[in-house]
């Protein structure tokens, strides 16, 4: 760190108290004697620019005459940032990309937790970014790292992300700025101290490396397992490699989800594959769709969901409402006829969607509803709902879906003989299959689609192998690409336009 300034530059969100961290470290540095500049340019959004705090600061020069300053830049040089601080990976990556981070200098603290931006969550599949990816572009281009998930952090300590950021910075001891210092400049602050100072700590010792980290997983995960033993012990008994770690986790999901036997009946169908002869690799992935697709979300789900004690306090924590003070929450609900049949016995269900059909509702008519959750009635509408799980596999919804993924199931075990490639990108095309109403069905229509013009010619020989796997995969990312479909309509009369010529090639 050149001349002993020191260059810090904040990436945050809106609503992330970015410039409330940025204030925190001014005051400590001019606490501490220092000249401290700060500059600020405000993001677009949330997700489509993030709001910078630039901040340097310079120690006393006692070979400076008293009356001169320091000169001090306004914005960050590309390269020469000494520490970045982020509040979420993608905007630690964000700032990697943009030239500010050098792995010669750049100190990373950061968070490792994500906020999806809009355009991740808009698309047809699977469109997070990959945080694998992520933290390999940030930690190529950082000299050191502090990196965690801050946002549990600050959960586990009832106090806000930029707290435990600040206690990050300050344990990292990059700065001629003292403890004392950052927690003199929180409770000058006078909001929220003692929570703000609890935060502090506990980013402090993350930084240090005084917590005892994987002894506290251990405790969250003996938690998460309780009731899942036995098919916890089967599923380490019958598999091992890559694929175990998801596959306990699967299982977890699924237990939670609706029961001990539905999570056998996931052992079941991934032994089936294994026997086939599924490759490490192909079991892991199948495995992760599998785990996702038997969890599908329904009315049912949501309200578990709605009026679950650990989503009340983080409601609570996130509205920062002390003990004493009362929190009303209200739920907006639009189900439609698909919904309302979704969770009706199957031959209702369906009378219910051909009446809708037939009428031209289907589509067109919702009830829109709001329930109070924090009042007793609204609460026990929810909660009535959320205990009838019982109820799930007799409902249209859930024979429908079975019958889909045993469909899909099938069609993996039979691609293993065929080609490993086949099967694999097979299993992939469940990335297709999402979420409940207009994206449920797009994307079901979708993967009928394919299966009916690319996978059942695979499976029955009539579209050669050494195409197969490469002619499925075109056609899955046309259908992500495309939410109304008119790109996989395109890619599918291609491939059935080029397969007769290509088959006689391959002969």
């Amino acid at each position: 760190m050149a001349s002993n300034r020191v260059a810090i530059l904040i990436a945050a969100m809106g609503g992330e108290g970015g410039g409330v961290l940025a204030d925190w470290i001014v005051r400590a540095g001019q606490s501490a004697g220092l000249a401290v500049q700060l500059t600020s340019i405000p993001g677009v959004a949330q997700r489509t620019g993030a709001t910078t705090y630039y901040i340097e600061m310079v120690p006393p020069d006692g070979t400076r005459r008293s009356n001169s300053a320091p000169v001090l830049a306004l914005n960050p040089a590309l390269g020469e940032v000494d520490i970045m601080m982020a509040t979420e990976l993608l905007e630690a990556a964000r700032a990697a990309a943009n030239g500010f981070m050098s792995p010669e200098r750049t100190v990373l603290i950061g968070s490792t937790h994500r906020v999806f931006a809009t355009s991740e969550k808009i698309e047809m599949g699977d469109g997070r970014y990959d945080a694998a990816k992520l933290l390999r572009v940030v930690k190529d281009n950082s000299r050191e790292r502090i990196l965690f998930d801050m946002e549990q952090a600050a959960e586990e300590s009832g106090s806000v992300l930029n707290a435990v950021l600040l206690g990050a910075l300050a344990g990292s001891g990059r700065t001629p700025v003292t403890v004392s210092h950052y927690e003199a400049a929180i409770r000058e602050g006078g909001k929220a101290v003692d929570a703000n100072l609890a935060g502090f700590a506990f980013g402090q010792a993350h930084a240090r490396g005084d917590l005892e980290e994987m002894a506290r997983e251990a405790a969250k995960r003996a938690a998460r397992n309780a009731g899942a033993e036995a098919p916890l012990a089967r599923a380490r008994t019958t598999f091992a490699g890559e694929a175990l770690d998801v596959i306990e986790e699967g299982v977890r999901r699924l237990v939670h989800y609706q029961s001990l036997a539905y999570a056998s009946l996931y052992l079941d169908r991934l032994d089936r594959l294994r026997k086939a002869g599924a490759d490490d690799r192909l079991l892991r992935e199948s495995a992760r769709h599998l785990a996702v697709r038997m969890s599908f979300e329904d009315v049912i789900r949501v309200a578990q969901a709605k009026v679950s004690a650990e989503r009340f306090a983080r409601v609570r924590r996130e509205a920062r409402a002390k003990e004493h003070e009362p929190v009303l929450l209200t739920e907006h609900f639009k189900p439609g006829i698909e919904e309302i049949a979704a969770i009706l016995p199957p031959g209702m269900g369906r009378a219910f969607i051909r009446w809708g059909e037939r009428t031209g509702r289907l589509n067109k008519t919702y009830w829109s509803m709001r329930v109070n959750t924090t009042s007793v009635f609204g609460f026990l509408r929810l909660w009535t709902l959320s205990k009838l799980r019982w109820w799930r596999p007799r409902s249209l919804r859930f024979q429908d879906e079975q019958a889909q993924i045993e469909r899909w199931v099938d069609a993996i075990v039979r691609a293993v003989a065929i080609s490993p490639a086949l099967a694999l990108e097979i299993g992939e095309c469940a990335r297709l299959i999402k979420g409940y109403g207009d994206t449920h069905r797009r994307g079901s229509a979708n993967y009928a689609a394919i299966e009916r013009a690319v996978i059942g010619p695979a499976l029955s020989g009539a579209l050669p192998a050494t195409l197969a796997a490469d002619a499925v995969a075109s056609a899955r990312v046309a259908a992500l690409a495309d939410p109304e479909g008119a790109s996989l309509s395109r890619t599918l009369a291609e491939i059935g336009d080029r397969t007769p010529a290509l088959a006689k090639a391959a002969e």
